[in-house]
């Protein structure tokens, strides 16, 4: 088996404004960095209407149809941006997890990672927010849920931000477990221990400022791998947030690329354990452009060697 490598083109036509940290060259610092490894690639398709309605209602997806500008940009928000191909480039996304999700359930690939921009995190049922159009993760759960079958999929969110708009769209769905670690108090101000899911299927683990990659593990190791364990899941998907590291400019948890690593050893270990080694990554967060690199590349490196 090997791990397989989702991406389009149509992603890097997703602009921002000059300065925006969510900028087109994320994703070309991501591809360069996994260029030379030998990687089961794969186009992203365009999500099917379908898809994105599982998720997100209709009047939601046609507001941003006709916000979509026809030249330069729009903001939806102080953060979020649409241009031209922003649409496209969030069906792209969207599309790469759901399709990724067929493939590792098929056996086609052990594992993969997706390669993509918008991120989907911060994407509430009916808000784009934190610069996300469609909660992509979320997406990719709801598939496997409804069809493919599986009774149990868990998402760990492991962005220096909590996964609000995962939250939101799963937190009545008994089927799923949502675990996010982030850093706290920060953008978006949710997150907190307290908030929980309609069935308790939510857990939130809030990390102080600071307190580096030493922390994330004693508290993975009391919580994060405990709790996966005792769900057993069918599949694991991972919002693979990258703004946790030392050198990103917007957060100070002062992690390295050894303890995304870490992260991402441990989380597969459990995957081997419980449901054949299913996981499914996509790429959230991670504005340094060097410490982005290093920390994908260490990443499916991880998923890689778990892959075999």
């Amino acid at each position: 088996m090997t791990t397989a490598l989702l991406t389009h083109a149509d992603c890097l036509a997703h602009v921002t404004p000059a300065g925006h940290p969510e900028q087109v060259a994320r994703l070309e610092a991501v591809l360069e960095a996994l260029a030379p490894l030998d990687l089961l690639r794969s186009d992203a398709p365009l999500a099917e209407a379908a898809a994105i309605l599982r998720v997100h209602p209709a009047q939601y997806l046609a507001r941003l149809r006709a916000a979509l500008p026809q030249d330069g940009g729009r903001a939806l928000d102080s953060d979020t941006w649409l241009s031209p191909g922003s649409l496209d480039a969030a069906f792209r996304a969207a599309g790469a997890v759901v399709r990724a999700v067929d493939m590792v359930i098929a056996g086609e690939a052990g594992n993969a990672f997706c390669a993509t921009r918008p991120p989907g995190h911060h994407a509430e049922r009916a808000t784009a927010m934190g610069f996300c159009l469609f909660s992509n993760v979320a997406i990719g759960v709801k598939h496997a849920l409804d069809q493919h079958g599986l009774s149990r999929v868990a998402v760990v969110d492991f962005d220096v931000h909590h996964g609000n708009g995962t939250q939101d769209v799963l937190w009545d769905e008994a089927r799923a477990l949502m675990i996010s670690s982030h850093q706290f108090p920060l953008y978006p101000g949710t997150g907190s221990a307290q908030e929980r899911g309609a069935h308790g299927n939510i857990l939130n683990l809030p990390l102080a400022p600071g307190s580096g990659g030493a922390v994330m593990r004693r508290e993975y190791e009391r919580q994060v791998f405990p709790r996966l364990r005792e769900f057993a899941p069918e599949l694991i998907l991972i919002s693979a947030g990258f703004d946790a590291h030392r050198a990103d400019p917007l957060a100070q948890l002062d992690w390295e690329e050894d303890d995304f690593a870490w992260a991402t050893r441990g989380i597969c270990e459990v995957a081997a354990e419980t449901c054949g080694g299913r996981v499914v990554s996509a790429l959230e967060g991670g504005y340094d452009l060097g410490a982005l690199a290093a920390s994908v590349r260490a990443h499916v490196q991880e998923l890689m060697k778990a892959a075999k």
